[in-house]
């Protein structure tokens, strides 16, 4: 009796972590690896699915099981992704001024940018755009960094696809 709950738990984990890594292969392009993670996911939701309703254990309990491993293996697969495939990031800033000595902490931490000068609403307000791409890892550290400097900082932060005729540098950090 036992065992039935856990295979169901177990199982829905298993394919929903492949659904969550499928759908991520579809959206960076991978279309053929996405279409293998289908197959398995599926064969494995079948499978379950009939388990489940073929059981003569009580049917709310199977449910919890169920629901437990999608919401389980929803969360695993994220994790899954977050490793096997990492990203890159770009990051675009509107400083809340024109600070030069921002700049220099920026690059003295290791991040290469793309300086443009802007104006604000008002068209008064000077200010820098930044754009930087780095690896997806160093995001929260470049976001904590530019926060400590100007808290007022505008920023954004959104996956990169591709980077074509540059390179992303890797983050190195200065002692």
């Amino acid at each position: 009796m036992f065992w039935t709950y856990l295979l169901v738990f177990a199982s829905r984990i298993l394919d929903v972590s492949l659904g969550t890594i499928r759908t991520i292969m579809t959206v960076r392009g991978r279309r053929v690896v996405a279409a293998l993670f289908g197959f398995v996911e599926v064969m494995i939701w079948f499978l379950v699915v009939r388990e489940a309703l073929d059981t003569d254990l009580p049917p709310f309990f199977v449910a919890i099981a169920f629901a437990g491993g999608f919401a389980t293996g929803t969360f695993i697969g994220g994790l899954v992704t977050n490793l096997m495939l990492p990203s890159d990031s770009i990051v675009q800033i509107i400083t809340s001024k024109r600070d030069p000595e921002l700049l220099k902490i920026i690059s003295d931490a290791g991040y290469s940018m793309t300086v443009s000068d802007v104006y604000g609403r008002d068209h008064q307000a000077e200010k820098y755009m930044l754009f930087i791409c780095i690896d997806g890892k160093y995001v929260s550290d470049l976001k904590d960094l530019i926060i400590k400097h100007d808290k007022s900082a505008f920023i954004t932060i959104s996956n990169n696809k591709a980077a074509i005729n540059g390179s992303i540098v890797p983050v190195f950090k200065k002692k």
